[in-house]
């Protein structure tokens, strides 16, 4: 008689979702760079304390937040854009990359990213 396998539960820190969604924006074309703006800047600063205190490296992750509701997920990214991007296409591009990047890297389906432009600097795109 076979035993029969533990069963075993997975769980993605949502350190590693946002750091996995900081890369996947940070490489849209016309994102110049992640803004944690100031509801991020206090996130980040108790996610890096948490995993500083628990002897984790802090995952780079700055201009994004991640909320959980049970099975939901939703991530909050604010960046800057370079000049001569459009808005929208570059807004909907991190959409998709964070969306499609998460679920590919943790196995995790995200249910909404919603994207604030908080500067657009004047430049090339």
């Amino acid at each position: 008689m076979s035993a029969a396998a533990p069963a075993t539960e997975i769980v993605i820190g949502d350190a590693v979702i946002a750091g996995v969604a900081a890369r996947a924006a940070a490489a849209v074309a016309g994102v110049r760079r992640l803004e944690p703006g100031v509801l991020g800047l206090v996130g980040q600063l108790a996610r890096t304390g948490r995993q500083l205190w628990t002897g984790q490296e802090p995952a780079p992750a700055g201009g994004v937040r991640v909320r959980r509701a049970g099975q939901w997920l939703k991530i909050h990214v604010d960046l800057t854009m370079s000049g001569g991007a459009r808005v929208g296409e570059v807004g909907r591009m991190v959409q998709r990359e964070v969306a499609r990047m998460v679920a590919e890297q943790t196995g995790v389906a995200v249910d909404e990213v919603v994207v604030t432009v908080l500067d657009i600097e004047p430049g090339q795109p």
